[in-house]
């Protein structure tokens, strides 16, 4: 009787999980499909953000997320960010093997982990999740960034990632970002302007726009002489 038992409740536990997983999977693909259409009234982390400033009573502290069509983001930044996040970007389908090798060769040879993330793996982070470090997480990344491969064109991939990205502590998105570090909407942003924004992507709260390091000015060098080798988007 009692291994009877516990075989209906195994059963049991294993068709809730079951429907679980198929409600996940449908629930992702609606998700999925809506964003295609309708622009993101939030991020996760946007909403996350709005919660601690409200709870904690800090509302400078309130997040700047303003959504523009990609049309009225200077193409300087569009140029940009491809450049130097993810060079590759309209020719691979979301995961870039290349620099995935050499991340891995690097791990290998150096002891030092450098990122190998696409501008679509980014985006898939910051529109359905929260930020975290963790197993899960990056399996999910990973999971919604062929999700967004399939169901949405490059166009909109980059778009939302512009509209989506942390750019700094409370500042999300390019026309926050352009309004906070230079006073003008993101359709106005020059070829300088765009790759110093550009430069401080990789760690956005420890580097700065308004008063950038050498370093900084180092990788806005490069992502505009990169930016001069790129074709018109």
């Amino acid at each position: 009787m009692k291994k009877n038992k516990k075989k209906i409740t195994a059963s049991r536990i294993w068709k809730i999980i079951f429907k679980l997983v198929l409600f996940l999977f449908f629930f992702s693909i609606v998700q999925v499909l809506a964003f295609r259409f309708i622009n993101p009234p939030f991020t996760p982390n946007v909403a996350w953000e709005w919660t601690v400033s409200i709870l904690t009573k800090q509302p400078e502290k309130y997040p700047r997320y303003i959504f523009k069509d990609i049309e009225h983001i200077s193409p300087h930044l569009r140029k940009a960010v491809i450049a130097a996040e993810d060079q590759r970007f309209l020719s691979h389908h979301g995961f870039d093997f290349n620099e995935i090798k050499n991340a891995i060769n690097t791990l290998i040879k150096h002891k030092k982990l450098r990122g190998a993330s696409t501008i679509s793996m980014q985006t898939a982070r910051s529109v359905f999740l929260l930020s975290s470090k963790s197993v899960f997480r990056k399996a999910a990344e990973i999971y919604y960034t062929v999700l967004i491969e399939l169901f949405w064109n490059k166009g909109r991939i980059l778009e939302m990632y512009l509209n989506t990205v942390d750019w700094g502590t409370g500042v999300t998105g390019a026309e926050a970002a352009a309004q906070k570090y230079f006073s003008i909407s993101a359709h106005q942003l020059n070829y300088s302007q765009a790759a110093l924004m550009t430069a401080i992507l990789p760690s956005p709260h420890r580097w700065s726009v308004k008063n950038p390091s050498s370093y900084v000015r180092m990788r806005q060098a490069k992502i505009m002489k990169d930016m001069a080798l790129m074709p018109q988007l």
